[in-house]
């Protein structure tokens, strides 16, 4: 199943015998709670779920968005109505980071059916609700370990024996700027790949093939696996997406810069090359 579902596509199935379950994970780096713009508006029937406490742990030696105690998160997807043979869809407001996170931790965690609203709310041109459902309970019980998962050490050997993207801003990734976390730079060998590169001016993933050449141009042809990590695992979770759009496999580093930084021991390079 493709990992991205255009909104004439969800609209169709949501008028139809068997409507998927639907999650709006809208989320801003740094800022507060978003429920307040899903209670404005949402796509009829939406659920929910907030990025920091229901799709990442609390901050700290894991990182800034480490990922969630299984049953945190098992337990905001049963509220949410999300069941083993049900479709799942996922959105955000459009930059399509939250939805990444979602889909990757649902996809990692075992639900064998769960896409992204290309483009996000921004897409949506049905109607939209303030109504807050009341989903029944569903049965879906987490089984980590579905997608492929880095830790700082698999990170690392990676980068040497394999292809493992950057997925940041590449002022980040050289360490021109660092506005969040301890040092700039990025893991010695890494490549640059900047996930907004993955996307049109709107919000959408670019072409299949599109994203297939871009990828090969960075190194993803004939390596025997590639991974991804970003700032704290958010919009990295969006590249592995493109990855999976494009047809390409790829792990994730969860952790991503802001634990790799929380140990003054690991190395850091910077500058434009990945040595």
């Amino acid at each position: 199943m493709n990992a991205i579902i255009p909104a004439p596509e969800l609209a169709s199935d949501l008028a139809g015998p068997n409507p998927p379950v639907v999650l709006d994970v809208r989320w801003q780096l740094g800022g507060p709670n978003l429920r307040s713009e899903y209670e404005k508006a949402h796509i009829p029937g939406a659920v929910f779920v907030d990025l920091d406490s229901e799709l990442a742990g609390p901050a700290g030696v894991g990182g800034r968005h480490p990922l969630p105690d299984p049953k945190v998160f098992a337990a905001a997807m049963r509220a949410a109505g999300v069941s083993v043979d049900r479709d799942v869809v996922v959105y955000d407001g459009g930059l399509g980071w939250g939805a990444a996170r979602a889909w990757w931790l649902l996809a990692y965690t075992g639900h064998p059916s769960v896409r992204v609203l290309d483009g996000g709310l921004a897409a949506w041109s049905g109607p939209v609700s303030s109504e807050i459902p009341a989903p029944a309970a569903g049965d879906f019980v987490p089984a980590p370990g579905a997608k492929p998962l880095l830790d700082a050490d698999g990170a690392a050997a990676l980068a040497r024996t394999g292809l493992l993207l950057d997925a940041r801003a590449g002022e980040r990734y050289r360490g021109e700027v660092e506005p969040i976390d301890p040092v700039g730079g990025h893991i010695p060998g890494a490549v640059s790949a900047p996930t907004t590169e993955n996307v049109t001016g709107d919000g959408r993933f670019r072409p299949a093939a599109e994203l297939a050449d871009r990828f090969k141009s960075l190194g993803a042809t004939g390596t025997p696996e590639v991974g991804v990590y970003c700032g704290s695992g958010v919009s990295g979770a969006h590249e592995v997406l493109a990855l999976a759009v494009a047809g390409i496999p790829a792990a994730l580093y969860a952790g991503s810069w802001s634990e790799w930084t929380r140990d003054g021991s690991r190395p850091v390079a910077v500058g434009p090359d990945p040595q």
